[in-house]
């Protein structure tokens, strides 16, 4: 009896607080933030003494976080260099750009078909929220919203495996959207292109909600890769 409770005292003790951000996450973040705001530029190199100093944690987080952002695509190793932030290669673009075309319109054609009112209504909610982050200038929340956005689009409509593979890409889907959200009159077109599917989806539209989405990818689509070109 005393064994068993001293392991059960033992098994308490290594259980981890679930809710307390580790060192290693609130870098990550950190870092990803960065780079999605421009702070560390495409092609730049990432020296890990630098970044010891400015984000006050050991090496090892550093190369933690540093091959972690390396497998979600934000950063590259290049030769005899060392890690830098990716540059994003306009081919590999258009491929996740063909990806989101495919799974973003099936799940707004499934979700104006068969989707509650109140998750349509949500869906509207977070487009005005879009929009008010345009407006105050807070690019990392237009793009947390987005997001957020295609979660609840992809949830709606029951496509929760196309939205795990969607997820798979967000990093490299944001670092793309931060570059096209931050070009002269996007926030405009961007709540226009959104409220245009949404009004499908309010519609029932699903022939609607489909072009609609698929419009949309196209236009980032073609923004993006001029903005590559340029780079």
């Amino acid at each position: 009896m005393v064994a068993t409770t001293e392991s059960n005292a033992a098994g308490e003790e290594m259980k981890v607080e679930r809710s307390v951000p580790t060192l290693r996450s609130l870098t990550l973040e950190k870092m990803r933030d960065a780079i999605l705001d421009f702070r560390f530029k495409p092609g730049e190199r990432l020296v890990e003494r630098q970044l010891c100093e400015r984000l006050g944690v050991s090496r090892s987080v550093v190369r933690e976080v540093l091959r972690h952002l390396e497998a979600e695509g934000l950063v590259e190793t290049i030769p005899h260099q060392g890690p830098a932030v990716t540059k994003p290669d306009p081919a590999q673009a258009a491929q996740i750009y063909e990806i989101r075309a495919l799974l973003e319109s099936e799940a707004a054609r499934a979700c104006a078909l068969n989707a509650p009112e109140a998750a349509i209504a949500e869906l509207g909610g977070v487009i005005d929220e879009i929009d008010a982050a345009f407006r105050t200038g807070s690019p990392r929340e237009v793009l947390r919203r987005t997001t957020e956005f295609y979660e609840k689009l992809f949830v709606a409509a029951g496509k929760e495996v196309a939205w795990d593979v969607v997820r798979s890409l967000n990093a490299r889907i944001n670092h793309l959207r931060s570059m096209t959200i931050a070009q002269q009159g996007r926030h405009a077109d961007a709540i226009a292109e959104m409220r245009r599917l949404h009004a499908a989806l309010m519609q029932r539209d699903g022939e609607g909600a489909y072009e609609a989405s698929r419009a949309h990818v196209a236009t980032v689509a073609r923004l993006a890769g001029a903005i590559l070109a340029r780079i």
